[in-house]
């Protein structure tokens, strides 16, 4: 039963009388050609170790099988497990686990899985839920430190937001944060057509790289994130407002500040870079809120 084209899904749907959970933000992907074009995009080899996020009835996860040492598919959806079992009966490199991939160590999971006495480096190729598409990203980038790079399929609107450039509508607090991580490629489009039930959004493929080492190596990062936050939480506002309430100082020396470093208060957060976010942050005086002198 070829689980990547409507009619296998439905049979084996209607097999084990499952259907896909919306809370759970379950879309499968039937598009066999959409599939192998993951897999090649990913770079998979056979040494490598591969996390799956959400593999739901399999199709990719049969994929990434064939091409890898090993693969640990996370799944919350526990009645999904006799269709993942039937789909992955004749592979002995595949382990399937079902967790909430939110509250679990996946480096330990995989290093259990396959009876590692150290964590391996992996790679991460996923389509995953698109109602938890940031908590996931973020979970990835600022707690797994062997992740080679993630592969994720996620909401077209979604990625463009990530890749935006300052200056245009999309660019914002999610945009800053994932570079402070990451580099981002944009990999490709996948229309709403290719999955079942069809959402309402077209999806894209993009490829996170982490930052390794860190590329930003700063004094005080909560600072940094702090003043990313509130600007886009503010960002209708000028960044001489954000600042000033930001640090708990007068405008007129939060304007002579942003000056001396070459951003004119008058700008508003789209307009400015990583670079000028970390800029303010690292050249503030260290003091509390409220209590700065200068």
């Amino acid at each position: 039963m070829d689980i990547s084209t409507k009619t296998g899904m439905k049979q084996i749907i209607s097999k084990y009388n499952i259907y896909p959970h919306k809370k759970w933000g379950q879309n499968f992907l039937l598009d066999k050609n959409i599939l192998k074009k993951i897999i090649d995009l990913s770079l998979i080899n056979p040494e490598d170790y591969i996390i799956e996020i959400g593999p739901g009835l399999g199709a990719l996860t049969r994929e990434i099988s064939g091409r890898s040492k090993g693969v640990l598919a996370i799944e919350i959806d526990s009645s999904l497990q006799k269709v993942l079992e039937e789909t992955m009966v004749d592979s002995n490199n595949s382990r399937i686990t079902f967790k909430d991939i939110l509250k679990v160590n996946i480096e330990q999971e995989l290093t259990e899985a396959f009876d590692l006495s150290d964590i391996p480096t992996y790679k991460v190729c996923a389509n995953i839920p698109y109602n938890i598409t940031t908590p996931i990203i973020f979970n990835l980038l600022e707690n797994y430190v062997n992740m080679k790079y993630a592969v994720l399929m996620i909401q077209k609107e979604v990625a463009l937001r990530i890749k935006a450039m300052p200056g245009s509508k999309t660019y914002g607090l999610l945009t800053v944060m994932i570079q402070y991580y990451a580099d981002v490629e944009y990999l490709m489009d996948v229309s709403r057509n290719c999955f079942f039930p069809r959402p309402e959004v077209d999806s894209a493929v993009i490829k996170i790289i982490p930052h390794r080492p860190p590329k930003f190596k700063l004094k005080n990062e909560e600072a940094f994130k702090s003043l990313v936050r509130k600007a886009f939480q503010m960002r209708r506002k000028t960044m001489l407002n954000i600042c000033a309430a930001e640090f708990g100082v007068d405008k007129e020396k939060v304007k002579k500040y942003l000056l001396d470093l070459g951003i004119e208060g008058s700008k508003r957060p789209e307009n400015l870079t990583i670079y000028d976010f970390i800029s303010i942050t690292e050249s503030w005086p260290p003091t509390q809120k409220g209590n700065a002198n200068y």
